[in-house]
């Protein structure tokens, strides 16, 4: 007897799942997983959403062009209703290229690789300039206070931290420089905000994402500038006093319509539990959202393929949910839950991917404190199932998009891929499909088919 047979026999003594349902999934989850990288659909999916449908930031005829393009893929699959769900964002727009100069004391210019980042307003048409003070942390900023930053330029350096095996970690203890940094900079006088990309990587490719400014506080310009940018500047003020110029052009345009596009496969026996299954198909401007998040968006969509080519018949209803408007405002995901909610909706289990279409690790877990306990232990009961894929069970986050389905007490999860490359090319022009591996995103696909086949077959109780 084999130590993975005896795994499952316990299993299955322990949960009172019979042994030959065990057989039935391991063959089931064997196919789904053929299916996926045999036949699959889901690189060239991805592929024509990057390549005709790339920066789609939410509002732009971009965004629009790949609403209509997954709208339409969903509609090839036999049995799958696709839609669009109403939904508005505010459209921030970045304009003519950024211009930030490092100027020497010589006279001389040199060029940073810098982007605005999300949601930032503009510097002055004719741009601005002022010196530059060094931070590593917001509560610097305060005990600095308004004589040191009075009129400058706040330069956020605080890197991520390259010790963190888990690099989602190194991004969250770095990020709130590039989040409330501008406001925090403003507070104390300052007429602008640098921040040091969010990557572990030293490189010349600037990293974009949202800023937040506080309402109560003037607003000022918010810029990434690139690793290696950073590096040097902060070398540089070792040596004295730097000045930078900095010229914007980003706007926000106003409210704009940007759709979530949704798949549906009504269930045979309990059509009024759902099961989301989703990404975010929004990105930032600059590159073609190929790991944030198309690759979370293609993948969902070949859930449903998969079910449809395996000939499978739910019972329960399953959703391919592509929200819209997560980079900057969150409004797909708050607005699918409105919607959900007045329609009196419940989902049993919603499933994101957002972290890149890298090999799958595993899946975290979520739910309401008076519910989640009891979910945990039920599905735990698959973990062999799935251990030789690779993968494993954990505790914690899930999706941005899938969080305001909370309330409704079913079952939120995340997908975790391998993500010590991730931070390499997230909210960057380098965000391409060439960074997608084939094979990778496939798999990513076949655990996420797996896994909802599993709720789908037993439920959570």
């Amino acid at each position: 007897m084999t130590l993975r047979f005896s795994l499952l026999t316990f299993i299955s003594i322990l949960f009172g799942v019979s042994a030959y349902s065990q057989d039935e999934d391991v063959h089931m989850i064997r196919k789904i997983h053929d299916q996926a990288l045999a036949h699959g659909k889901v690189y060239p999916w991805l592929s024509g959403l990057c390549l005709n449908h790339g920066g789609r930031i939410a509002g732009s005829p971009a965004y629009m062009g790949a609403a209509n393009y997954t709208k339409d893929l969903l509609a090839t699959i036999p049995g799958v209703k696709s839609y669009h769900q109403a939904c508005e964002a505010s459209y921030w727009m970045r304009g003519d290229k950024e211009v930030v100069e490092l100027m020497t004391n010589d006279g001389k210019k040199i060029k940073l690789n810098a982007l605005s980042l999300g949601n930032s307003i503009a510097t002055p048409s004719d741009g601005l300039m002022a010196e530059v003070i060094e931070v590593q942390s917001l509560d610097e900023v305060e005990s600095l206070g308004r004589e040191k930053i009075q009129g400058k330029i706040v330069f956020y350096n605080r890197p991520m931290d390259p010790t963190k095996i888990r690099t989602f970690s190194a991004y969250g203890g770095a990020v709130d420089q590039r989040v409330y940094g501008a406001s925090k900079a403003a507070e104390y006088g300052a007429v602008a905000a640098l921040v040091r990309s969010m990557t572990t990587n030293l490189d010349d490719f600037p990293h974009t994402g949202v800023l937040v400014y506080k309402d109560t506080l003037s607003k000022i310009p918010g810029i990434a500038i690139s690793t290696n940018d950073a590096e040097m500047l902060s070398a540089r003020l070792k040596e004295g006093n730097v000045k930078v110029y900095a010229k914007t052009n980003c706007r926000k345009i106003g409210l704009r319509p940007a759709p979530t596009v949704i798949g549906e496969i009504k269930g045979t026996e309990f059509p009024e539990e759902i099961i989301v299954v989703g990404g975010h198909l929004d990105s930032w401007d600059v590159g073609q959202g190929a790991h944030d998040d198309g690759a979370g968006c293609a993948q969902a969509m070949e859930v449903l393929r998969i079910f449809q080519a395996m000939d499978y018949k739910p019972k329960r209803t399953i959703r391919a949910v592509l929200f819209s408007n997560e980079e900057n405002g969150l409004a797909g995901g708050r607005t699918y839950a409105e919607v959900s909610n007045s329609k009196k909706e419940f989902h049993l289990a919603a499933l994101e991917s957002d972290s890149g279409g890298f090999s799958p690790r595993g899946f975290s877990f979520e739910a309401d404190t008076s519910v989640f306990k009891q979910y945990y232990r039920h599905v735990s009961q698959w973990l062999p199932l799935l251990e030789s894929y690779g993968l494993i069970f954990e505790m914690g986050g899930s999706g941005a998009d899938i969080s305001p389905l909370k309330s409704q007490k079913g079952l939120l999860i995340g997908l975790r891929p391998d993500s010590q490359r991730y931070f390499d090319y997230h909210h960057t022009s380098t965000d391409t499909i060439d960074k997608v591996n084939k094979r990778e995103l496939e798999l990513g696909a076949a655990a996420m088919a797996s896994l909802i086949y599993l709720i789908d077959k037993y439920g959570l109780k």
